[in-house]
């Protein structure tokens, strides 16, 4: 009997339990991760030669965080692992990946794309500055470098991970000046019924509020950021900032942490050709899913943050389920009971999910009011004022247009800080809704790759051999 090929991208909460049951029915998975150990972002491993508690480094997750890595731990015999590998391309029935400057084709019967999320950013005039970091930037450094962004440091922004940060470093004992939360407190209370859905996450982000107050860090809701202040020589000197009731204020700092919940890494479902639809709720496209993670492509499935930003338990689940549906169209057998248990589970993480989004709403209001001298896309360095001269002048109302003449997301991240920032500008210049811009069409390669990136085993790949790796003609 020949073994299905099965290949899990991400080693993450939603790629490491899709693995652990896909292993547990007696399918030996191919699982690629981009990092150098498993855990994903939230649980990602210190280096070896540190020795931080998990109470010190995962706070509230440590529990959760130390099960997910012994897991993995139990089942590398059992499946093949990939560290360091980038996958960046998904083209005729087969994942492309590069390790150690090689690029390799990997067909697949299945393909569970398990890619976690990335920041979502709502640019602020003088966000360029070297001292402002994505919120997911500054963790990384602190669990993968044991150090912090700067010596005195302002967390802005809204959702969970604002606080949880900020709590981070100041078990690490580094000094965070304010935390700055641009939605109103009262958000909270309107969201409660929903939130209610999962009462002990509840409790664990008001306790983190309360550790932040006990610590005596200064925290503002309801703020409009107006300004990160410095210069290109020295980086970040402060931020100012309008509170809630409409007073100016100014904090020093000399680094500053940014973000607003997250944004699914979707360009390998868009490769794959996965269909897409706009969330009003997120005003965000998200893939289109089956109660299982099925997509609209057969053979590629999606799990966790990676198509719906539901929190790492609820990664988990997904992960599962996603494995359950490869099982099922592979002819395994599979439990319904744990099926219909594990979307009884999701469901209520996705209501507690629309509560946050609720009281914690993507600030779309503020990519009206930015200045034309502020910068929207980091990587190549446009303003606001010229993006909104191209809506005027050419006429470039949906987002891919746009990016031709304005060359924003035409950069390094490719549009995954600056893209959903630009469509709202888009969206706002032009008087359409969001939904009619549209979205920024994913291209391979998904991140950089080497220039003399080669075939494994072999030379560097000619120019008609690169061009088929990509899918190009």
């Amino acid at each position: 009997m020949v073994e299905p090929r099965v290949i899990v991208v991400g080693a993450g909460p939603a790629g490491v339990r899709c693995a652990q049951t896909l292993v547990a029915a007696g399918v030996r998975p191919l699982v690629i991760d981009e990092g150098r150990r498993d855990g994903g972002q939230i649980y990602r491993r210190q280096p070896d030669t540190f020795s931080r508690p998990y109470e010190k480094l995962y706070g509230t997750e440590a529990v959760r965080a130390q099960d997910l890595h012994d897991t993995f731990e139990r089942l590398r015999a059992s499946l093949d692992y990939a560290p360091d590998t980038l996958a960046w391309n998904v083209s005729g029935g087969a994942l492309y990946t590069a390790h150690d400057g090689a690029s390799e084709r990997r067909p697949y019967d299945a393909l569970v794309l398990c890619p976690g999320a990335t920041d979502r950013l709502m640019p602020v005039k003088g966000w360029q500055y070297a001292g402002t970091y994505s919120l997911g930037a500054s963790q990384i450094a602190l669990k993968a470098q044991a150090c912090a962004i700067g010596a005195n440091v302002v967390f802005m922004g809204s959702g969970p991970l604002l606080y949880l940060v900020a709590n981070q470093y100041v078990q690490a004992g580094a000094n965070v000046a304010a935390v700055l939360d641009t939605s109103p407190a009262a958000n909270r209370l309107r969201a409660l019924p929903k939130l209610l859905a999962r009462p002990d996450v509840l409790v664990k982000g008001i306790a983190l509020t309360r550790a932040l107050k006990r610590a005596g860090v200064r925290i503002e809701h309801g703020i409009e950021p107006l300004e990160i202040h410095g210069d290109p020589a020295q980086g970040v000197s402060g931020v100012s900032f309008r509170t809630a009731d409409g007073t100016a204020a100014v904090i020093d700092c000399d680094a500053l942490a940014l973000g607003y919940h997250l944004r699914a890494e979707t360009q390998l479902a868009d490769l794959a050709g996965c269909a897409f639809r706009f969330d009003g709720d997120t005003r965000q496209w998200l893939p289109q899913l089956d109660d299982l993670g099925r997509s609209s492509v057969a053979g590629v499935y999606l799990a966790g943050d990676g198509a719906r930003v539901l929190g790492a338990d609820g990664a988990e689940a997904a992960g599962r389920l996603a494995a359950l549906a490869v099982l099922t169209d592979l002819g395994r057998p599979v439990d319904a009971r744990a099926v219909a248990a594990l979307q009884r589970e999701r469901a209520k993480m996705g209501r507690f999910s629309a509560g946050l989004a609720q009281a914690f709403p993507w600030p779309a209001q503020q990519a009206a009011t930015l200045s034309d001298d502020t910068i929207l896309c980091r990587c190549e360095g446009v303003s606001v004022g010229e993006l909104r001269r191209v809506i005027r002048d050419e006429g470039a109302c949906e987002a891919n247009r746009a990016k031709a003449f304005s060359r924003v997301g035409m950069g390094r991240c490719q549009g995954r800080y600056c893209g959903h920032a630009g469509a709202e500008v888009i969206a706002a210049a032009a008087g359409v809704p969001l939904e009619a811009v549209g979205r920024l069409r994913g291209q391979a390669p998904v991140k950089p790759l080497p220039v003399a990136l080669r075939a494994a085993g072999g030379p560097p790949a000619p120019r008609a051999e690169a061009a088929a790796m990509t899918g190009d003609e």
